[in-house]
């Protein structure tokens, strides 16, 4: 079962779980990060709601980070978010 995302005020982020392979793998992102990312023109934006909205982007960063070494809890930055670059 897919523990569900959710907005940790404390923190200031979204704390969710990417499927990777038989296990769920912890990540999280800021809503700062969030925000800039995929809302920059908005003032009145939700952390959880941006996060729900571009999860498929954001849930493959995860898996890119993990492929790389990266162990749980993984935190995105901003430059974990960019777009691809042609090859």
């Amino acid at each position: 079962m897919n523990p569900q995302a959710f907005f940790h005020a404390d923190s200031s982020a979204v704390r969710f779980w990417v499927p990777i392979g038989d296990d769920f793998v912890g990540a999280t992102i800021g809503k700062s990060t969030l925000h800039y990312r995929f809302m920059p023109t908005h003032s009145d934006d939700d952390p959880l709601a941006t996060y729900l909205a571009n999860s498929a982007v954001i849930d493959e960063a995860v898996r890119r980070r993990v492929a790389t070494g990266s162990i749980e809890p993984v935190m995105l930055r901003e430059y974990d978010l960019r777009p691809a670059t042609a090859a």
